[in-house]
């Protein structure tokens, strides 16, 4: 059953949350294939097409990969495109990821994270989306139901401008975010609407008088000059990310950036961790700093493109960091943040020692003990300056 409701406070899940927003931007087309657990966001979407809340074309596909097949056509076509998966849905996706991004076509996904198989499991982490970071999709993350809101409304003015014009993910932590209720602070369907503006595809398939040709072979005389300018587009979406959220910001009173700092400005010790569990990790921090350690944390919003040079100045002068990623990267050498957090503070003339700590992986409990654990082993490693352990698993 479609949700009704209007500007103001109202307690939603990270799932119906997202439905609403999709339900007010009120996309073109969505083709869907859901997926545990993100299917009450297309539950909820395909009750307010059939209240005749939107006008837009909901198509029920076989597959993920059949969905995002059906997206790219849309958006070839000059459709605004939306659609949401999880885990296997987005691994389903994979090839037409990377034609989607390819093609520089604008669409917006919601990715609720949660493990890959095998063993199978249906809980939160974050190996969907990190498989996916590098086919050329801009990538955000969300803390809360609220930035979950609030990125997807944002994400739709980031991927059609015309210095991007690429597809963007939003992700937020499966069950964790997308299952618990939060008090969130929603905008008018005018005001939407009013952010993100009517979409004018500049290049459509279905224009007959301005012929163009999209997906077509391209030999080596070519190909590496579409994937310049596709790489050169998403250096670029990270000054519209910035440039979004401060018109957000100005319109509607909530403030983003490309990561969020939490008492980190006077730290010597910091972890850098994604989406819900920066909540868990601030307790942690308010704990130790009343026992006089200074601790802080940095929470990345954009991770696509990574904003290294932001990033590195925010960090340059911890003594000892921990990226703590709910990914392993199979490389034996620490996860996906922290070999690009690692890269980004190569440079600094003083060098902070970083280590690499995975946790929480198929859901598993990321507590506020855990956080107090590495901060005290960072402490160890700041007054020795020696790190006996790169990386290892936590929350064993």
């Amino acid at each position: 059953m479609a949700i009704t409701m209007t500007k103001g406070q109202a307690g939603l899940t990270g799932n119906s949350a997202i439905a609403y927003a999709m339900k007010q931007i009120n996309p073109d087309v969505c083709p869907a294939y859901p997926i545990t657990p993100s299917t009450a966001v297309i539950e909820e979407f395909a009750s307010y097409v059939a209240d005749g809340d939107v006008t837009t074309e909901l198509i029920t596909v076989e597959s993920e990969h059949s969905a995002m097949s059906a997206c790219i056509g849309a958006s070839a076509a000059g459709a605004r495109v939306m659609t949401a998966t999880s885990s296997q849905g987005l691994a389903l996706m994979w090839e037409m990821l990377y034609i989607a991004s390819g093609m520089r076509l604008p669409i917006i996904l919601t990715d609720v994270n949660r493990a890959l198989s095998a063993p199978i499991n249906i809980h939160c982490d974050h190996s969907d989306s990190m498989g996916a970071r590098d086919s050329g999709w801009i990538q955000l993350y969300s803390e809360t139901v609220q930035e979950a809101y609030d990125n997807l409304i944002q994400a739709v003015r980031i991927a059609e401008d015309e210095n991007v014009q690429l597809p963007i993910m939003v992700c937020l932590d499966g069950f964790i975010t997308s299952h618990a209720i939060e008090n969130i602070t929603l905008l008018s369907d005018a005001e939407v609407q009013g952010f993100v503006g009517e979409y004018n595809a500049k290049t459509t398939l279905l224009d007959t008088d301005h012929p163009v040709t999209m997906g077509a072979m391209s030999l080596p005389d070519n190909y590496i000059d579409f994937k310049h300018q596709q790489s050169e587009a998403m250096a670029r979406s990270k000054d519209t990310v910035l440039k979004v959220a401060e018109d957000f910001g100005k319109r509607f009173g909530r403030k983003y950036g490309l990561f969020e700092t939490y008492r980190l400005e006077d730290a010597d010790l910091a972890i850098v961790i994604l989406n819900s569990a920066a909540g868990t990790t601030k307790v942690a921090v308010d704990e130790l700093r009343k026992k006089g350690l200074k601790v802080g944390l940095l929470r990345p919003r954009l991770f696509r493109p990574f904003p290294f040079k932001e990033l590195a100045e925010a960090l340059k002068d911890k003594k000892a960091i921990a990226v703590l990623d709910r990914a392993d990267s199979m490389n034996g050498f620490g996860g996906p943040l922290f070999n690009e957090f690692r890269s980004a503070l190569y440079d600094a003339e003083k060098r902070p020692k970083v280590v690499s700590r995975i946790y929480g992986l198929g859901g598993r409990d990321y507590k506020v003990k855990d956080a107090v654990a590495v901060f005290e082993e960072l402490k160890t490693i700041a007054e020795t300056g020696r790190v006996d352990t790169l990386q290892k698993y936590i929350t064993l």
